[in-house]
C-alpha cells in the first residue's frame, strides 16, 4: 500500500467519527437516567399524575421506591387474590367460643353438646329430688354436688320429700362458651315445665300443687377438661335467670 493511499484513509476514518460523535452526542453528566423497569414509578400522593406547575418539585430518584408500597404482579394464567378487605364485623362471643372449643376437642358440635345436656338435666332434676346421691355424683362437679348434697340432707332432717314430674323443655340455648387454659365452659339456659310438690312424713303436701304445670327456667355451667379421655361433661354452676 503505497502512502497516498494510507493518507485517504486516515481521513476517511477521522470523518466517520466526527459524523457518529455528532450523531451519538457526548455524555456530560447531565443526561437523563435510563428509567429501571424494577423500580415503581414515582406516586403523587395527593391527586393524580399531571404535568408539575411552576415551582413544583420534583420527586429525586429512589425516594418513589422507598415510600411507594409494591404491588404484586401476577403471575401469567392466574387471576390475582383479591386482598382481603375489612368489614367492621365482629364475631360474637358465643360463636368465638365455640370455634375455640372445637379447635381444643375436635369431637365437639354445639348440636351434640345440647343433646347431652338435655339428658344430663333430666338425669339431674329426677336424682336431686328422689335423693340419689350416687345417681349425682358423676354428673357434678364437687362444689355443686355438695350443695346439692346439702338440700338433700336438709329435707332428710325435715322429713320431707320431693315430687318433680318433668313435663318437657321448651327451651334450651346457648348463652356463652369460652376456654380457659384446656378447660371449656358452656353455659346453656333450660326453660322446662315441671311439677312440684314437697310432702311431709305424712305424705300431706306442704309446698307445690300436684295439678299445677309450672314454667322453671335454670341456667346451668358446664365445663370439661379437653386433654382428658373423659368425654363427659360435668355442671360446675347453677343459677335463676334475672
Amino acid at each position: 500500500m503505497q502512502f497516498p493511499d494510507i493518507i485517504f484513509f486516515a481521513i476517511v476514518a477521522v470523518f466517520l467519527i466526527l459524523r457518529l460523535r455528532s450523531v451519538l452526542g457526548r455524555r456530560t453528566g447531565n443526561e437523563r437516567e435510563r428509567p429501571d423497569p424494577f423500580r415503581p414509578s414515582p406516586v403523587n400522593r395527593s391527586g393524580p399524575v399531571g404535568p408539575a406547575g411552576p415551582g413544583a418539585s420534583m420527586p429525586k430518584p429512589g425516594d418513589a421506591a422507598a415510600s411507594a408500597p409494591e404491588k404484586p404482579i401476577p403471575l401469567p394464567g392466574r387471576a390475582p387474590e383479591p386482598a382481603p378487605q375489612p368489614t367492621g364485623a365482629k364475631v360474637p362471643p358465643l360463636e368465638a367460643g365455640l370455634a375455640q372449643i372445637g379447635v381444643a376437642d375436635p369431637s365437639f358440635t354445639p348440636q351434640g353438646f345440647l343433646d347431652g345436656a338435655k339428658v344430663a338435666f333430666e338425669m339431674t332434676v329426677d336424682a336431686f329430688a328422689k335423693g340419689d346421691r350416687k345417681a349425682l355424683r358423676p354428673l357434678l362437679s364437687d362444689g355443686v354436688f355438695e350443695q346439692f348434697q346439702e338440700a338433700i340432707r336438709a329435707r332428710e332432717a325435715a322429713g320431707t320429700r320431693r315430687e318433680t314430674t318433668l313435663v318437657g323443655i321448651k327451651e334450651l340455648t346457648l348463652l356463652e362458651a369460652r376456654m380457659e387454659q384446656r378447660a371449656a365452659f358452656v353455659t346453656v339456659k333450660f326453660v322446662s315445665e315441671q311439677v312440684n310438690v314437697t310432702r311431709d312424713k305424712d305424705d300431706k303436701v306442704i309446698e307445690g300443687d300436684p295439678n299445677q304445670v309450672v314454667d322453671v327456667t335454670d341456667i346451668w355451667v358446664f365445663a370439661r377438661n379437653t386433654r382428658s379421655s373423659n368425654p363427659n361433661w360435668t355442671l360446675v354452676e347453677t343459677r335463676s335467670a334475672h
